[in-house]
């Protein structure tokens, strides 16, 4: 059984594909963590998933074009950003609603693009449902480049970010340039999207963010351990579930996010916070 199993890990690293989807999900499992922790705290899910979206309507443009699908995704999901940003000042609407009024939007844009291909692209469904195996060396330089300029920006502002993510009125008081620093937050929330389609897809993109900060939110309340805790779920868990999905020869980004999900309700059952609560009362 040892023997088996040394073998499988063996010819794991033995290929190069699969050496440079390790590195992808490491990266992008410490990236999506960090940036989850502001969208849980902050309440942001939402507007994160219609990032995602948008970012779709993106890529199916870029295949349509002959443009790289993730240029057009990045430029997209700023869209979404400042539109959503602007007519909800602009409307006095709630942000839900300019949410989603452009999530519908983007999504019917991308089934516009897609009725507009004069053939059959098995890409744009590789970025629906992610394939971390097709990540190639160029890709693999895009998500080391973009994920180095998030994680610096959020260290140099992280004490600002902490502030406007838990009482953004009091920041504002404090002469904090909170709209620079709330659209920043967004822009930052929207490379982090883009940058993790290849290895996820449309629809797993956004529990890779959400669910390890969910996860490290139930078992701390400091934002800071709550970062650390995060990226330890986020990456532990892309490194198992790749490994488990070539084991068993499943979808590796489906594998990955069943994986997180399982954490998390491990972390919910055992949450300290909450048994601290029931022993007060």
């Amino acid at each position: 059984m040892d023997n088996a199993f040394s073998q499988v890990i063996s010819d794991f690293f033995a290929f190069a594909f699969m050496q440079r989807a390790l590195l992808a999900a490491i990266l992008i499992g410490i990236l999506c963590s960090v940036i989850g922790v502001f969208v849980v705290v902050k309440g942001f899910s939402f507007i994160g998933a219609g990032i995602a979206h948008a970012s779709f309507a993106g890529v199916t443009l870029g295949f349509l074009l002959g443009i790289h699908p993730l240029l057009l995704a990045l430029l997209f999901s700023l869209l979404m950003v400042f539109f959503v940003g602007w007519a909800t000042d602009r409307g006095e609407l709630k942000l839900d609603i300019s949410v989603g009024i452009f999530f519908a939007f983007t999504m019917a844009l991308a089934i516009l693009f897609i009725g507009l291909m004069k053939q059959y692209q098995a890409g744009v469904y590789g970025y629906l449902f992610g394939d971390i195996l097709s990540v190639t060396p160029a890709d693999l330089w895009l998500i080391l480049g973009i994920s180095v300029f998030v994680l610096t920006v959020v260290a140099l502002l992280y004490k600002e970010l902490q502030f406007i993510t838990f009482d953004q009125e009091m920041a504002e008081a404090s002469g904090l340039p909170v709209t620079f620093l709330y659209y920043m937050l967004l822009v930052l929330i929207a490379m982090t999207v883009v940058v993790s389609l290849k290895a996820v897809g449309v629809i797993l993109v956004f529990a890779l963010i959400v669910t390890p900060a969910a996860a490290a939110y139930q078992l701390v309340h400091r934002l800071t351990p709550m970062i650390f805790i995060s990226a330890a779920i986020g990456t532990g868990g892309s490194i198992v579930g790749l490994i488990l999905s070539y084991i068993w020869d499943v979808p590796s980004g489906a594998t990955i996010v069943s994986l997180l999900t399982l954490i998390f309700f491990i972390s919910l059952w055992w949450s300290p916070k909450r048994r601290h609560c029931r022993c007060e009362e």
